[in-house]
C-alpha cells in the first residue's frame, strides 16, 4: 500500500508540475497586444498583452503579433522568424534613448514590419536607431513611419542594415524622415547587404537620405531604390562613402526625385569602387546636383532631369550607359 501510494503521490506531482508549467511554456502562432493590455497575460485575443517585448516571448517562431487598437506598444529585440503587423491602427514604438526596433537573428531568419510608427524623438533623450538590423536572412519593412532619431554618431539612424552575413532588406512604402540619417546601409566584417526601396519617402533628414559605407566591411552592398523620393534632407541624398580599398558598392536609382538636398550633392559617389547608376530621374535643387570624388562614379542612362541645382555636374563627367 505504501509503495502504491508513494506511485500515485508521483504522478499526481507529476500532473500538477505539468499544468504549472504549460501556460509559461506555451507559445503560439499568433499572438495580440492592446494599450490595455497586461504583460502577465497569454496575448490571446481575449487576454492581450500590453508590448512587444511582452508578446514575443509568447509567439512561436515564424508566428505573428497583432495590435487590437491603438498605443505605445515600446521597443523590442527579435531573435528570430516573424511578423509584427498593425496597420490598421496607431502603433507607436517610442524609444527615447535607445533603439526602437534591434534584429539579431539567425541567418536563416525572416522578419516583417508592418504598420509601425516608430518615434525616437525626445521628451527624455534622442532615440538611436529606429531600426537596428544586425543578423537574419531578411528584412521587410512595409507601411511604416520612422521618424526622431537623432542619437549622436554612429547611432542617429531611421533604419541601419549592418549585418554581419549576406542579408536582404526590403522597404515598401514607407516614410522615413527627420533622422539624422535615413537609410545607412553598412555591413560589417564580410557582411554583404543587398537592398530594395520602393515607394517611399526618405525626406528631411538632417544628414543624408539614403547612405551606403564601406568602412569596416570586406563583403559591400548592392542597393535598388525606385519610385520614390530622397529629398530635403540637410547634407546629401543618395550617397557611397568608401574608404580606400573599400568593397564594391552600388546604388541603381529608377524613378526617383532627388530634390532640395544640401551642399554635399543629390547623388555623391566617393571612393573608388563607389558606382551610382540612375535612369528616369529627376536631380533637382539640390546644393549639388551630382558629385563625384576619389575614383567615384556616376552612370546614367541619359533620360533623367539634372537641372536647377546650384552646381549641376561634376567634374568628371556622369559616365553614359545604353
Amino acid at each position: 500500500m505504501k509503495k502504491l501510494g508513494y506511485i500515485l503521490s508521483s504522478i499526481l506531482f507529476g500532473m500538477i508540475m505539468a499544468c504549472l508549467a504549460t501556460p509559461a511554456s506555451a507559445q503560439a502562432t499568433r499572438t495580440w497586444v492592446s494599450g490595455v493590455g497586461d504583460d502577465v497575460n497569454p496575448c490571446s485575443r481575449t487576454a492581450p498583452c500590453k508590448t512587444f517585448a511582452g508578446a514575443i516571448s509568447k509567439t512561436a517562431a515564424g508566428g505573428e503579433i497583432n495590435c487590437i487598437d491603438s498605443g505605445a506598444y515600446g521597443a523590442v529585440t527579435i531573435t528570430k522568424s516573424m511578423t509584427i503587423s498593425c496597420p490598421e491602427v496607431e502603433a507607436g514604438v517610442l524609444h527615447s534613448a535607445t533603439n526602437g526596433i534591434v534584429i539579431n537573428a539567425a541567418a536563416t531568419d525572416v522578419v516583417v514590419l508592418r504598420g509601425l510608427d516608430i518615434n525616437g524623438a525626445p521628451p527624455n533623450a534622442p532615440g538611436l536607431n529606429g531600426i537596428r538590423f544586425l543578423a537574419g536572412a531578411a528584412l521587410h519593412v512595409e507601411e511604416c513611419l520612422i521618424h526622431g532619431s537623432t542619437g549622436a554618431a554612429p547611432n542617429g539612424n531611421g533604419i541601419v542594415f549592418a549585418p554581419s552575413g549576406t542579408s536582404e532588406l526590403y522597404v515598401h512604402n514607407s516614410t522615413i524622415i527627420r533622422n539624422n540619417n535615413g537609410v545607412r546601409i553598412q555591413p560589417t566584417g564580410s557582411g554583404v547587404a543587398s537592398v530594395l526601396i520602393d515607394n517611399s519617402r526618405i525626406d528631411n533628414n538632417n544628414l543624408a537620405g539614403l547612405k551606403a559605407e564601406g568602412t569596416d566591411n570586406t563583403g559591400g552592398s548592392n542597393t535598388t531604390i525606385v519610385n520614390s523620393s530622397v529629398s530635403g534632407n540637410t547634407n546629401a541624398g543618395i550617397s557611397i562613402l568608401n574608404p580606400v580599398g573599400g568593397p564594391i558598392i552600388k546604388i541603381g536609382a529608377d524613378n526617383v526625385a532627388v530634390a532640395n538636398n544640401g551642399v554635399a550633392g543629390g547623388l555623391r559617389a566617393e571612393g573608388a569602387n563607389a558606382t551610382i547608376r540612375v535612369s528616369r530621374s529627376t536631380i533637382s535643387g539640390n546644393g549639388l546636383g551630382t558629385g563625384i570624388f576619389s575614383g567615384g562614379v556616376i552612370s546614367s542612362y541619359g533620360n533623367n532631369q539634372i537641372n536647377g541645382n546650384t552646381s549641376d555636374g561634376p567634374n568628371p563627367p556622369i559616365i553614359p550607359l545604353k
